[in-house]
């Protein structure tokens, strides 16, 4: 049986006890051997909690295409295999790699090499000053009141800035006319009749 911490193949496998603590839906992801239909634990994501929280307008307080947009780079990051360990790897030789060192060229597949090129050009593409924030709520599944506490940043201010970030991410996805809309006009201060002199 294949698993992961998000998803599983085998839905009537999940112990009744256990299953009462989580907060589970079946969704349909695309696999090597093409559409799977997976069992997801939506309370293990940050992003899950925020689509599915109202805000005090009554709208969710993340909108669907920022939800998609963070859970395709997670995607990507997972696919990528670029999760630090948490564990020892026992299977590794003792001598040769120096320790901590990531996976050599020659053991990764296509699709993991695919997988983080896509998530380095949508950080790129993002910019440094939301790379961090997408990192750390899409890939590692920090908290926003943990990222404010580390970073001294003022109370639910790391909301918006990860829906900005996430906007940023849409966009680079191809979610720009959901994001904002239609693109406004450009205003200035200048009369009716006036131009600018070249």
């Amino acid at each position: 049986m294949k698993t992961s911490r998000s998803t599983t193949r085998h839905p009537d496998r999940v112990d009744h006890h256990r299953a009462q603590h989580l907060s589970l839906e079946t969704r349909q992801i695309l696999t090597e051997d093409g559409v799977a239909s997976v069992l997801v634990n939506d309370s293990e994501s940050p992003l899950g909690w925020l689509a599915r929280r109202k805000g005090r307008d009554g709208r969710s307080m993340i909108s669907p295409h920022q939800f998609i947009a963070g859970e395709k780079l997670r995607a990507d990051f997972t696919r990528g295999n670029m999760a630090p360990r948490m564990t020892a790897n026992w299977a590794a030789p003792t001598g040769g790699r120096p320790r901590g060192a990531g996976s050599s060229p020659g053991e990764m597949t296509d699709i993991m090499m695919t997988a983080r090129q896509r998530v380095s050009r949508a950080l790129e593409a993002c910019g440094p000053e939301f790379s961090g924030v997408l990192m750390d709520v899409c890939c590692f599944l920090r908290g926003l009141e943990d990222i404010e506490r580390e970073r001294n940043w003022p109370a639910r201010s790391a909301k918006i800035v990860l829906q900005l970030a996430l906007d940023r991410l849409a966009r680079h996805y191809g979610f720009a006319s959901e994001v904002r809309g239609q693109p406004s006009k450009v205003r200035t201060w200048l009369a009716d009749d006036a131009a600018f002199e070249s």
